[in-house]
């Protein structure tokens, strides 16, 4: 590979605001400490936390880069000590602690993963934060199985997008909320058996007629707010529910009893201030149980649009829009 550069190009948010605050900027080449690798980054995958962070709303933890972007594809350019898992050239998608929107980012050895095959850096791009998310929660903390039903919300999302492809494939039953008639056929496609428009139904009757009333084992919420108690009613005893994301809002009034006596465990997590070693164990069985789905293209990620490092605005735009069906990718080089 050719020689580093000393600088090199990124997103900068001087103050948080509206998408246009995002510019281009130059700062210094950052160098891999142990155990993390620097990449060149061809794609950058666009998240409902990126827009979060570029609000003001999302701060990244202590010693992350400043700099938006969770999840990347590339070239790995340079290895830091202790490195042996990884050659420069290889090509990765990888999740990182900050950085994404840039020409080069830092990220930790074991929290990358190989390009499937006949995967494009863009296709590459846009799995990690989802498929970390998705794999951490639905199945390692909520434990979903085959043959169990699952609620979906937000299924047309890149969250919800892969939480259906996952969920069927590995042979659950799929129900999805979306909250427009034309996402319907989308969310089908992805291997939703049945899907609700929660802005005409309240989604609990349809669960319980399509579940004979015994509600589902598991439900994946990114609502919050008043989805939670309703999301209580659609469960099944002994049923799990996983907490990913707040959109309807950060707080409920839970009737404590239907918990109780549904004995309902109700679970969640956010993804970027998970320790390094919480991060390789997802990566782990992600590489085990899921990356052969994906090399065989059993699952391959939708890509709704694509925009330039430099029109990041119009990517977040986007985000903010909601009429994205699937993810959305940013091209760096």
């Amino acid at each position: 590979m050719s020689a580093l550069p000393s600088e090199y190009t990124h997103i900068h948010v001087e103050q948080p605001g509206t998408p246009e605050v995002m510019q281009l900027s130059r700062s210094p080449l950052p160098v891999p400490a142990s155990g993390q690798v620097l990449i060149r980054v061809h794609a950058a995958g666009v998240n409902g936390p990126d827009v979060k962070q570029r609000v003001g709303a999302y701060p990244p933890p202590p010693g992350a880069s400043p700099i938006i972007g969770l999840e990347v594809a590339g070239d790995i350019c340079a290895l830091g000590d202790g490195v042996s898992q990884w050659q420069i050239g290889d090509k990765v998608c990888a999740l990182v602690p900050g950085g994404g929107y840039g020409e080069y980012v830092l990220t930790y050895a074991a929290h990358c993963l190989p390009i499937p095959t006949g995967f494009s850096y863009v296709q590459a791009a846009a799995l990690p934060e989802t498929f970390f998310t998705v794999w951490g929660n639905l199945f390692m903390r909520a434990g979903l199985k085959a043959g169990e039903t699952v609620l979906i919300h937000g299924g047309s999302g890149g969250i919800g997008s892969t939480a259906i492809q996952l969920a069927s494939a590995l042979g659950s039953k799929v129900i999805a909320t979306t909250g427009q008639d034309e996402k319907r056929d989308y969310c089908l496609s992805l291997g939703a058996t049945e899907v609700i428009n929660y802005r005409t139904h309240n989604f609990v009757e349809p669960v319980m007629t399509l579940t004979q009333d015994k509600g589902v084992n598991v439900v994946f919420d990114i609502a919050g707010g008043d989805f939670i108690n309703l999301d209580l009613q659609a469960l099944a005893l002994d049923g799990r529910m996983v907490s990913v994301a707040m959109q309807r809002g950060p707080k409920a009034e839970v009737e404590i009893f239907r918990l109780m006596a549904k004995r309902i465990m109700w679970t969640g997590s956010t993804l970027r201030p998970q320790s390094v070693e919480a991060k390789a164990t997802i990566a782990a069985e992600l590489f085990e149980k899921v990356w052969p789905l994906l090399n065989a293209h059993k699952i391959v990620p939708n890509i709704f649009a694509t925009f330039p490092l430099g029109e990041a605005a119009k990517a977040h735009a986007l985000m903010e829009s909601g009429e994205h069906r699937g993810k959305v990718v940013l091209t760096v080089i």
